[in-house]
């Protein structure tokens, strides 16, 4: 069973429902202590940085996901759930991330010719062709994108898996032993971000 975490902000109807689809075995948590029966967890999120902090530590569960990534247990995070993945964010100054990635998020400059936030479709390259999510995945693929923050390329390092360009290349997806982050929202783009939630599932099924 796949955990998709609730905290009170994300779009967890539309990843549920793409589960639903694929028959991947997934349920909604509302509570720490119902991660012990599932064996990934997908963290979405919507809105601002400093907003879903202080929901997953409303609802209990900045320390549990922290631990569940520290076990070695399959994680995925969708959207703002990559960003909460870092130290921290120019989105929230002051308000610390999950802090399993250092660096910090950027904010877009908006130019005559960039719009942020960037909505739409956009390409992915892989830089690391064995990540998981995008096997079966051709390179350059468009997945789509709502977001005016963006993971540094630099300062992810060798967790960039994948890499787009808006103004200036960032990377929008990670990969780091047993977690999995993705800047667009798979399960809003067709045919290949339903492929990568099977290449997910798939993954997490053989992982120890």
């Amino acid at each position: 069973m796949i955990g998709i975490l609730d905290y009170g902000m994300g779009n967890l109807g539309s990843v549920a429902n793409a589960c639903r689809f694929l028959d991947i075995p997934a349920r909604i948590v509302a509570r720490p202590e119902d991660l012990d029966a599932c064996r990934a967890l997908i963290l979405p999120g919507v809105g601002a940085f400093g907003d879903c902090m202080a929901h997953l530590t409303t609802f209990g569960f900045v320390a549990p996901v922290q631990q569940w990534i520290a076990a070695g247990r399959p994680f995925l995070g969708i959207c703002l759930g990559l960003q909460l993945l870092f130290a921290d964010s120019d989105e929230s100054p002051g308000v610390p991330g999950l802090g399993v990635l250092p660096g910090r998020n950027r904010r877009f400059a908006a130019t005559p010719d960039l719009k942020v936030p960037q909505i739409g479709w956009n390409r992915v390259r892989p830089v690391r062709p064995d990540c998981p999510l995008f096997r079966g995945i051709p390179a350059g693929t468009y997945f789509y994108f709502v977001h005016s923050y963006y993971a540094d390329a630099a300062e992810a390092g060798a967790a960039a898996a994948g890499l787009t360009e808006y103004g200036l290349r960032y990377a929008s997806a990670l990969w780091r032993d047993n977690v999995l982050a993705v800047q667009f929202h798979p399960e809003k783009s067709q045919h290949w971000g339903l492929q990568m939630l099977k290449n997910f599932d798939a993954w997490a099924k053989e992982r120890p």
